[in-house]
């Protein structure tokens, strides 16, 4: 496994993620608490060493399950990624969502960060985090407002470092001024690379870690989602257009030249498919949404595979002729 910093931090962490967010079953259709706390650990033995969470992750549930997960291991030698700004608990005027019966609200308020991150650490059995993030930007709240309460928890010791996570870029570029800001998390795949002229360059000029969700683009650049499968009406994938029979075709067209090139390392269509995201310019981490021991163990195993100038060639030209999803 590779590890990188967290852009000039000095939390060193794995280049692949476990990515929470599925645990929670929340818009993934429920989960498996004892499944879950086995995928988390198995992806810590196979050389993992981060995991990214968020509060709003089955209100509250995944953020538990890691903290469930981690009790066996030393504290020190894993870095934990939650995010702050959703609440089903409180009402504001920015409505995110709505899901399962609950309205979701975006607020940054420095009220409710400093509530939040109380909240969180109760739940992750923790006294520190390492990386705190906000999960959506808040429109009644200054970035430099955001900074500022995220600079009063690094002082009281509760968080480590801090990022941005769906950010604008403007917003990026305010944050780059803070010491304490280390890095952007964004949806960033080889079919979602809008990232790539909007936030990637200043991460680039500004030595951050760019965190990138989604890779697998929810499954379909796996080449399991094939044209029959269906999706539960919890699931978020249920009836999304990326999801058309249009899109899957599309998708099959460029998935035919990453599994030649799979077959030429020996190795699987998703694990080709994260070793040529990190290999993107100023990708330097990539959240690996698991929810069994097998994928874990799976998603580690890309974590040291370095593609060949040709191959990386090969996929891109194939990506650059991704005719985009089905409307």
């Amino acid at each position: 496994m590779l590890f990188e910093p967290l852009g000039q931090s000095d939390i060193n962490a794995s280049r692949i993620v476990f990515g929470a967010w599925a645990i929670g079953g929340w818009k993934w259709g429920g989960t498996d608490a004892d499944q879950s706390i086995s995928a988390i650990r198995a992806a810590l033995d196979s050389g993992m060493n981060c995991i990214d969470t968020a509060a709003v992750y089955g209100f509250g549930l995944s953020e538990q399950l890691v903290g469930e997960a981690i009790k066996p291991y030393k504290r020190q030698d894993i870095v934990i990624a939650t995010k702050c700004g959703l609440r089903w608990d409180v009402e504001t005027p920015t409505l995110h969502a709505e899901s399962e019966g609950k309205k979701i609200y975006r607020t940054l308020s420095r009220e409710s960060i400093q509530w939040e991150v109380n909240e969180s650490l109760t739940r992750l059995g923790t006294d520190y985090i390492d990386l705190y993030q906000t999960h959506w930007p808040d429109p009644l709240t200054p970035a430099d407002d955001v900074l500022d309460t995220f600079d009063e928890l690094i002082s009281s010791g509760k968080v480590r470092a801090v990022g941005f996570c769906n950010s604008a870029k403007a917003d990026l570029e305010v944050a780059t001024s803070r010491l304490s800001f280390c890095s952007d998390q964004e949806k960033y795949s080889m079919v979602d690379r809008e990232q790539e002229s909007a936030n990637l360059p200043v991460v680039r000029s500004n030595q951050l870690a760019f965190l990138a969700y989604s890779p697998l683009a929810q499954g379909l650049l796996t080449g399991a989602v094939t044209a029959d499968r269906t999706f539960a009406p919890s699931d978020l994938r249920h009836g999304n257009p990326r999801f058309s029979e249009v899109s899957r075709r599309r998708i099959s067209a460029l998935l035919t030249v990453v599994d030649s090139v799979a077959k030429e390392v020996s190795m699987s269509v998703s694990q080709v498919v994260t070793a040529w995201t990190l290999q993107q310019p100023g990708v330097s981490h990539l959240l690996a949404g698991t929810r069994t021991t097998e994928q874990a163990a799976h998603n580690a195993a890309a974590g040291d595979l370095l593609l060949s100038s040709e191959a990386l060639s090969r996929i891109t030209d194939a990506a650059n002729r991704f005719e985009g999803f089905d409307q």
